[in-house]
């Protein structure tokens, strides 16, 4: 079975890790809103996104959250 290690940054407050944002609610959260608000509240197609985000490094979840949630 493979293991998956969770990263780090997935679990920091948006605040903490980007100063464009005021965001409490950590990285993760805000993915799956995102997610969420982008497929019409599909719960299967979000979790399958966020599958692809927890498989991604913390550099590349940045990235990811730079270009999609920064407004």
């Amino acid at each position: 079975m493979a293991v998956v290690e969770k990263t780090a940054l997935l679990d920091e407050k948006m605040s903490e890790v980007f100063d464009w944002s005021d965001s409490k609610e950590p990285v993760r959260d805000a993915l799956w809103n995102h997610f969420m608000e982008s497929n019409g509240h599909n719960t299967d197609e979000t979790e399958a996104s966020m599958k692809e985000i927890d498989a991604k490094s913390d550099a590349d979840v940045r990235s990811y959250v730079e270009d999609n949630l920064k407004k």
